[in-house]
């Protein structure tokens, strides 16, 4: 029997169409593929899975989702297994990143409301549980495409400078550390 992670791997997750112009292509060579003739032409990201990557983690450390729009018309998919992603290493002199994908389902393992125990009696199949992975998954990636498609709005620059990605997910993970720092406060004395 197959791992909750190698059907997932198997997986493609969908993404809504609208992001496609307005976030994928602006910082990867989405749709256009890549050849030892083609110029890389000042695109961030060589696949449209890097932007879901990232869109992703934006939508993770903000702990925030957003659901797709029911109209399977207006949704996409790379056409392309999340096992196969990060294994090219040709582009640009990158490397392979394959334990980024082991991060990714941990982190959709840890909040994804998943009852293992009924899993383990065979009360709920593994399909079910790896579609809740999926629906989670995208969820958090559109809600990060719908982050950075309003943030690209404002300002058009705003993903172009150095750094830009880290400082976005560090102004996450601070507001995560100042809620917490609350709470540490000392309680007042009883008498």
């Amino acid at each position: 029997m197959e791992s909750l992670y190698e059907l997932w791997l198997k997986r493609d997750p969908n993404w809504e169409v609208r992001y496609q112009d307005s976030v994928i292509s602006v910082f990867s060579d989405y749709g256009k593929g890549v050849n030892q003739y083609q110029e890389v032409r000042g695109k961030i990201y060589g696949a449209g899975f890097e932007v879901f990557i990232l869109a992703f983690f934006i939508g993770l450390y903000s702990n925030q989702t957003k659901p797709l729009v029911e109209d399977k018309a207006k949704r996409k998919h790379f056409g392309w297994a999340i096992s196969n992603w990060g294994t090219g290493e040709s582009r640009l002199g990158r490397t392979s990143y394959p334990r980024l994908r082991e991060y990714m389902f941990a982190a959709l393992i840890a909040r994804t409301d998943i009852d293992f125990i009924a899993l383990d009696k065979g009360d709920i199949s593994q399909r079910k549980v790896v579609d809740e992975l999926m629906r989670k998954m995208e969820e958090y990636a559109n809600f990060g495409f719908d982050y950075m498609q309003e943030k690209l709005e404002e300002n058009p620059n705003y993903f172009f400078k150095e750094g830009a990605f880290l400082r976005t997910f560090l102004e996450f993970t601070q507001k995560e550390d100042k809620t917490s720092d609350e709470f540490e406060e000392t309680p007042d004395p009883l008498d």
